[in-house]
């Protein structure tokens, strides 16, 4: 999905100039192209993440769109101060990214997660959260960051990850995506971890339960629609996120269904409240902590 992410970046930046390029000492095969192709376009702070988001909003104030771009939560937790009190509350034209969400580095530890972003960003004022699922949503979450103005939060995926969406797709920012109809219950994924969810609403059909698939890219601002239709027409929502249980998608999704008095059986899948003191590779942690696709068909079937 990186590869996706800098690929469709540089065709961006080849028909718009202010696009510029400040990073945290990252790079070594993905964003060298951007550099050899846009030199006077492209900054290395170095491991120096506060003073990147510091430069990048410079920039954004002098009428350029600044992307920032970095491992995991190394774009966000620790320039936290920059990114609220310099972008937000300014309300500049600066694209945070991320590569690896969730426990994509997961050999490296805690220190290379990012379990706890999607609730910290999208408490920020007047910033955009997406999460794409697959290849194609990245491609077109890209154009659809640099369209929007100010703010904008892309948690991006590591690499190779599985197509969520079988044909072409209608990307639209706040408007969460189909992966797969049903009726009987809903899942709601973000993020790259979506895929397992689609494995189990087919691990589900084996067992005649038709269970949609929605991809939720965009957590801030939610679709309430695609939700409280979910509500309405399937038998309840499983919500699915590589993310601490507080404060992400279920919370999101939780919140709306609440201000909309709807009462339908609902169980949120998250990360548990604690940090992941266990090393091991990005598919193992995450069927340790529960994202099988097996174990996601067995919540979901105990709702129905």
């Amino acid at each position: 999905m990186r590869s996706a992410f800098n690929e469709e970046l540089i065709k961006i930046a080849r028909k718009d100039e202010r696009i510029h390029m400040v990073l945290a000492d990252i790079g070594y095969g993905e964003i060298e192209p951007f550099a050899e192709e846009f030199p006077d376009r492209f900054y290395n702070c170095g491991v120096a993440e506060q003073n990147m988001t510091g430069i990048a909003c410079g920039l954004a104030m002098e009428g350029k769109v600044s992307v920032t771009y970095s491992i995991a939560n190394f774009p966000t937790l620790r320039p936290l101060e920059q990114i609220r009190n310099d972008v937000c509350y300014h309300f500049q034209n600066v694209k945070i990214v991320i590569i690896g969400g969730g426990l994509a580095y997961g050999s490296l530890g805690v220190s290379h997660h990012s379990t706890e972003d999607i609730a910290i960003m999208r408490a920020l004022p007047d910033i955009v959260v997406c999460c794409p699922a697959d290849i194609k949503e990245a491609r077109a979450a890209t154009h659809a960051m640099i369209e929007r103005e100010g703010p904008f939060y892309y948690r991006c995926g590591y690499k190779k990850e599985p197509d969520v969406h079988a044909g072409e797709i209608d990307f639209q920012l706040g408007k969460a995506l189909v992966a797969r109809e049903g009726s009987d219950i809903t899942l709601i994924g973000t993020g790259t971890v979506t895929y397992r969810a689609l494995q189990a609403a087919e691990l589900l059909a084996e067992q005649g339960i038709n269970a949609r698939v929605v991809s939720m890219h965009t957590v801030k601002p939610i679709d309430r629609e695609a939700i409280l239709a979910a509500a309405r027409e399937t038998g309840g929502i499983v919500t699915v996120e590589e993310h601490n249980i507080c404060g992400g998608l279920g919370g999101a999704v939780a919140e709306v269904i609440a201000e909309a008095g709807v009462g339908i059986p609902f169980k949120m899948m998250a990360l548990p409240d604690t940090y992941v003191h266990i090393v091991g590779t990005h598919e193992w942690l995450l069927d340790y902590y529960g994202f099988s696709p097996e174990s996601i068909a067995e919540t979901a079937k105990g709702l129905v």
